[in-house]
């Protein structure tokens, strides 16, 4: 991630902030879903534009960005090796190196995915300044984490760490360069790491819908309510895997 002629001093500090960012990342999607809602409930509108079929549009959009970052974390959790990619809550760590797969591509992706999906849950508040600012800020924080986390992986990995990073880059991912991944896509591994955020964005979704009906089930048409009954469905399925969690089904996956 260092780039060539770069001041050390200045990669030290942004590899130092992105170490505190990387200890407090699991609650930015509360953060994002919070004001989300809240901005829904205060303007009512489900986009910025002046007509209900742009804002219709508008939606779809932001659903389909956030569904976009959710996707590319479900394939690559599936494809990553254990003991790498995103279940680390103190500091990095990583059992082996990913290069294959998704990380053939860029050297982040599940940072990408998220980065697409919190902009796509700002977006679902109807507000697209919300939307860009979270991309911004979603852009600079995941820079400063990967900074840091690829300063381990570096120290870890040595060589083999600098012949992949030297083509793929970090961020932004290239349009060729493909390579199949090293594993089978295990589900039950992607369940395990991407159930809840998954479950965060079917809550968005319904969340910034209710707020725009002042969370009023008074107000709710027979049809409406089968929204309600659907969410209330989801909810069971988060409760039944947290079970699974309890009794030990994906232990292993720990």
């Amino acid at each position: 991630m260092r780039p060539t002629g770069g001041n050390p001093m200045y990669q030290q500090e942004l590899a130092r902030s992105g170490k505190r960012l990387f200890f407090i990342r699991g609650t930015y999607i509360y953060i994002t879903i919070a004001i989300s809602v809240l901005i829904a409930w205060c303007a009512k509108d489900w986009g910025p534009f002046q007509t209900a079929s742009a804002d219709c549009a508008w939606f779809w959009l932001s659903l389909g960005v956030a569904s976009a970052g959710a996707i590319v974390r479900v394939f690559t959790s599936g494809w990553a090796a254990l003991g790498t990619s995103g279940r680390a809550k103190v500091a990095a760590e990583a059992s082996e190196l990913n290069t294959t797969g998704p990380y053939s591509l860029v050297r982040n992706p599940l940072y990408v995915g998220r980065i697409l999906n919190f902009t796509g849950l700002a977006m679902l508040s109807g507000s697209w300044v919300f939307g860009a600012i979270v991309f911004l800020l979603g852009v600079l924080i995941y820079e400063r984490i990967s900074i840091y986390e690829e300063e381990y992986l570096r120290e870890k990995f040595g060589a083999a760490h600098a012949e992949w990073a030297k083509d793929v880059p970090a961020l932004l991912p290239r349009l060729s360069g493909w390579v199949k991944p090293k594993y089978s896509f295990w589900w039950k591994r992607m369940i395990w790491r991407e159930q809840n955020k998954l479950f965060l964005l079917a809550t968005t979704v319904f969340l910034t819908w209710f707020a725009r009906m002042d969370f009023n089930f008074d107000a709710l048409t027979a049809q409406q309510w089968n929204w309600v009954y659907a969410f209330g469905a989801l909810v069971v399925v988060r409760f039944v895997i947290g079970g699974l969690k309890m009794v030990g089904f994906f232990k292993e996956l720990s």
